[in-house]
């Protein structure tokens, strides 16, 4: 397995690429969007350069991973001669039902896709292909080319053979492959979902205010980041677009989201993507400054 596609050039996209790149895969990176393409070319560039910069890796080690890669526009030149595709596209349930469905046409028969939701049902997207033992999920961490884990997601029908590949597979990209079973939210959104949105509920009844909870939490609890800058990091739209996934899937009302976290994201204050979620991004995209709004 040496050809693969990657299909979305966006934040987790083009650092999946580049992880692929790095250990010696053959890449095509696909979006729609040509200056997405070259905005993900540009940041696998800039982290490239930051890790030689750390003698992390070499000049060589640089050119070779960007010689890997390979954009694309058009799906069907993307993707119909690899081994497999790691869809990264918008987390939004009937975009990624297209793209699979259109997948499973265009690839090979052999071909096995990989969907990289945070959230979304493996068993749902599998039905929507002719190939639900070769759907599974791969669930890399943001940013990609520096944590270790992968959750790898069993669908109802995901094959045994398919889920041992991909778990040699995330091992050769040297990062931590770990088996879970296909329920909203997976292991570490079902967990940290909860967390952040009872930090905002938190928040909204007023017993702490943003700098306050992220303390405790980060010199209480050891975590390196507390639970507002991290959903802030995250996206507080991804959050809450993983949180009404939980909700419907469960019908239990501890995954319903806060109503702050609502009215922030419909406000479009969705955390350092658009300058503002708890935190102030103006100056900066360390989270230095609280918004205005929690002073």
């Amino acid at each position: 397995m040496k050809n693969i596609a990657v299909i979305g050039a966006g934040t987790m996209g083009n650092g999946i690429a580049h992880v692929f790149a790095q250990n010696g895969f053959q890449v095509n990176l696909v979006d729609i969007s040509q200056s997405s393409l070259d905005k993900g070319i540009a940041t696998i560039t800039k982290n490239l350069d930051r890790m030689l910069a750390k003698e992390v890796i070499d000049q060589d080690t640089k050119e070779t991973t960007l010689g890997n890669i390979t954009t694309h526009t058009d799906l069907k030149s993307g993707v119909s001669s690899v081994d497999l595709v790691v869809e990264a596209a918008t987390e939004n349930l009937d975009i990624k039902l297209k793209i699979f469905k259109d997948l499973d046409e265009i690839c090979k028969a052999e071909t096995i896709l990989a969907t990289n939701t945070s959230s979304i049902s493996i068993t749902q997207i599998g039905a929507a292909t002719q190939r639900p033992d070769k759907v599974i999920g791969m669930h890399f961490m943001n940013p990609v080319p520096i944590m270790k884990l992968v959750e790898i997601i069993r669908g109802y029908n995901t094959s045994d053979a398919v889920t041992k590949t991909i778990m040699e597979l995330s091992q050769k990209l040297e990062k931590t492959p770990t088996e879970v079973n296909d329920y909203p939210g997976f292991v570490a959104n079902r967990i940290l979902m909860p967390m952040i949105n009872e930090a905002i509920e938190t928040l909204y009844n007023g017993v702490a205010g943003v700098q306050e909870i992220d303390t405790v939490m980060k010199l209480g609890m050891a975590h390196p980041m507390g639970p507002l800058q991290l959903a802030d990091f995250i996206g507080l739209d991804v959050c809450l677009s993983i949180l009404n996934v939980m909700y419907d899937g469960f019908k239990n009302p501890k995954y319903a989201p806060c109503p702050l976290l609502v009215n922030m994201v419909m406000a479009g204050k969705w955390g350092v993507k658009s300058g503002e979620g708890f935190y102030d991004y103006s100056e900066s995209r360390k989270a230095e400054h609280v918004s205005a709004q929690f002073k």
